[in-house]
């Protein structure tokens, strides 16, 4: 699939996760219940060209952020390949920084305990895919916390820019935003929906995008903050 020919970092990003086949367009029940125009699964950035490129993306937008950070933090399981990947992109850009990830469950030998790699230490970025309902970035925050550690930043590489709540007991605010307020941090994204709207407006008539501009406004309309 060919798609306009972009510039900015977050329609790269979108341009990316298109072409790559993460980013899917149809319909798709969401966790929260909702049947959703697309669908974003980070957990397909899983060969190494795929998994560098969407690294260098969470590198260039951590930097760009100008969020100050010590290491990265990610949450399993996903947060797991993308935390380690992203250092690496991040040590390619010539900053070197530690990073760890969680178990789910606790290790009873060895080195013991849930926290694997760097010790917990500093101004920490957790790194995840997307927000949903802020479990994993909750319980980051109290790992974090627990080592003496300070929560930076989440860096995510979508936000999809929905009201919490089911239909008739809607939130004012995203899951993002709750997050944010929480525990009174930045959460910093690659690309978001207002991203892909204007990614699909700008890709014109003739593309097999534009089929689904309709349904993801009318999405954005209905449950967008």
């Amino acid at each position: 699939m060919s798609g306009p020919i972009v510039s900015n970092l977050r329609q790269q990003f979108i341009e990316f996760a298109v072409s790559s086949d993460v980013l899917r367009f149809g319909e798709f029940v969401t966790k929260a219940g909702r049947t959703s125009p697309y669908f974003f699964n980070a957990g397909l950035f899983n060969e190494g060209a795929t998994l560098g490129k969407i690294a260098d993306f969470y590198a260039q937008t951590l930097i760009d952020s100008g969020v100050e950070f010590d290491m990265l933090f990610g949450p399993a399981y996903k947060g797991i390949t993308l935390a380690s990947a992203t250092a690496v992109a991040l040590a390619n850009k010539g900053r070197n920084v530690p990073f760890s990830y969680n178990r789910k469950e606790a290790k009873d030998h060895g080195e013991g305990g849930t926290i694997v790699g760097a010790k917990l230490q500093g101004k920490v970025v957790i790194i995840d895919d997307v927000i949903s309902a802020g479990t994993s970035v909750r319980e980051s925050v109290e790992m974090i916390r627990a080592a003496g550690a300070t929560p930076s930043a989440v860096l995510i590489a979508l936000d999809r820019m929905e009201r919490v709540g089911k239909d008739g007991a809607l939130s004012t605010h995203s899951a993002v935003q709750e997050v944010s307020q929480t525990y009174a941090m930045p959460v910093i994204s690659i690309g978001n929906l207002d991203d892909l709207l204007e990614y699909i407006s700008d890709a014109g008539a003739n593309t097999q995008l534009s089929q689904y501009k309709e349904a993801i406004a009318a999405y954005r309309s209905r449950y967008g903050v």
